[in-house]
């Protein structure tokens, strides 16, 4: 990873069109036809990986470790929403996002995502060895 000065103040987008199966009907979240939440997340979350996609190193990876987001209204089925996120700290491997997402010129929602840094193959080892010895893993 590169240094905390080069990342800092990183910014990254993503934007979605709600589809009839992003909403909180369709994912069994609720009982009406507005973007889920947990798709308000994913559209943050990717807005936050985008950001810090050139300030990785080739092997790194980074997943989510902490996550605060509050909703403020709701989009129906057609809203074109957008998502940002800007890189505010960086302690050691641990990487924190302020996060907004915003329909039009109106804000749906916003937060802080906490993301570390990892190396992909040690992590993905580390998870298998995890699940191996909790017993997860059948023949």
């Amino acid at each position: 990873m590169k240094q905390p000065s080069e990342i800092v103040g990183s910014v990254g987008f993503s934007v979605l069109t709600v589809r009839p199966g992003d909403t909180a009907v369709a994912i069994g979240v609720g009982d009406l036809p507005v973007l889920a939440s947990s798709i308000i997340l994913n559209a943050m979350q990717s807005a936050a990986i985008a950001s810090i996609a050139e300030h990785l190193e080739v092997g790194e990876t980074s997943i989510e470790s902490e996550i605060s987001i509050e909703l403020v209204g709701g989009v129906g089925i057609g809203g074109e929403v957008r998502a940002s996120a800007s890189c505010i700290d960086v302690d050691g491997r641990e990487l924190t996002f302020s996060c907004e997402l915003y329909e039009g010129e109106r804000i749906v929602a916003f937060g802080t995502i906490k993301r570390t840094a990892v190396e992909r193959v040690s992590f993905l080892a580390r998870t298998a060895a995890q699940s191996i010895n909790s017993g997860n893993i059948t023949s």
